[in-house]
């Protein structure tokens, strides 16, 4: 259910990115000073913490080069807020609200860490491992390209062209309206349900090099080109353990939200956010209606093909992306 996933998946990732530059249940043995500041030390444990902060920083970076960059982050912080206590900051307003901001963040991420992280076990992972194993195993998937474009006219135009040699990677660069426009169209590979009705049938009916005639979608005329067809495999268990441990962690993490938005008052001023989210409340509702009889609950992530990045191994090596005409979960 998108409307629940819209409230609490920010939350969720947020949460999740902490696990990132730490390894599984990682414990300082030995909490060394590795810097100290006007009489400050700053320890590795301050250094693990400051990882999360930075990390949208750290792609760009050498992995050998992170923990120093990390590290001469602390240093910076730490001399321009002695300056800010010697310049009488900690007495203004800014701080003050700032203060109470971090400090909620600082408390979530405690929780996190403390209460939801360790109930992700090695027997869980496995166990959903070999669930969704079985399941990509059984199931074809195909990979393909497609160019969207807003009219029946213009997509004839450009399957003429194609069919005249020109390369469906530079047209769907040049043409196409859609998020895959920057791989040359690439969509990956997907099974049948993760795309729109019209657009699987018209996929599945391919063989690999062949292009469609104009396909209409809800999303407008799509040319496609079929790049491969098989049937799925799962990579072995210790090369996307990591993936489902986070997939899992964002799975209880929601679960614990939409629970404490249930049990909580939460007041918004705003009237558009007020109606938007009691059109969420009720999705929650129901989705919690629907696990207490059993049921999957609705909005909640099972990790499966799809949502466990690399348990298939299928993903473009240009990184290439799922489209803006996915279908609806």
């Amino acid at each position: 259910m998108l409307m629940i996933q819209k409230f609490t998946k920010f939350a969720a990732l947020s949460a999740v990115s902490f696990l990132l530059l730490t390894p599984a249940h990682a414990q300082v043995k030995e909490d060394k000073t590795v810097a100290i500041v006007n009489g400050h030390e700053i320890k590795v444990s301050e250094v693990e913490m400051a990882a999360e902060d930075i990390l949208g920083q750290l792609p760009d970076i050498p992995p050998k080069l992170r923990y120093p960059y990390i590290v001469e982050y602390l240093v910076e912080r730490h001399l321009l807020a002695q300056a800010a206590v010697k310049e009488g900051i900690a007495d203004s307003d800014e701080y003050k609200r700032r203060l109470a901001l971090y400090q909620a963040k600082a408390l979530r991420d405690a929780y996190f860490a403390q209460t939801i992280v360790p109930t992700v076990t090695e027997d869980e992972m496995k166990k959903a491992y070999e669930t969704e194993s079985a399941k990509v195993a059984q199931t074809e998937r195909v990979r393909a390209r497609h160019i969207l474009v807003a009219t029946e006219q213009e997509a004839k135009q450009i399957r003429a062209r194609l069919q005249k040699g020109e390369k469906f990677e530079d047209l769907a660069k040049q043409y196409s309206t859609d998020g895959s426009k920057e791989y040359g169209g690439d969509l990956g590979y997907f099974t049948a349900p993760e795309m729109v009705p019209e657009f699987s049938k018209a996929a599945f009916a391919l063989k690999p090099g062949e292009v469609s005639q104009p396909v209409k979608t809800d999303f407008g005329w799509h040319i496609i080109k079929l790049e491969d067809r098989k049937m799925g495999g799962a990579q072995p268990y210790d090369q996307v353990k990591t993936a489902i441990r986070n997939i899992l962690l964002r799975k209880k993490t929601q679960e614990k939200i939409i629970k404490l938005r249930m049990e909580s008052k939460v007041e918004l001023k705003d009237p558009d956010l007020a109606k938007f989210a009691e059109e969420a409340r009720k999705l929650r509702q129901k989705a919690l209606q629907q696990k207490q009889g059993g049921a999957a609950p609705a909005g909640g992530d099972q990790p499966d093909a799809t949502d466990a990045p690399g348990l298939t191994g299928d993903e473009p090596a240009t990184g290439g992306g799922k489209s803006d005409m996915q279908a609806p979960q």
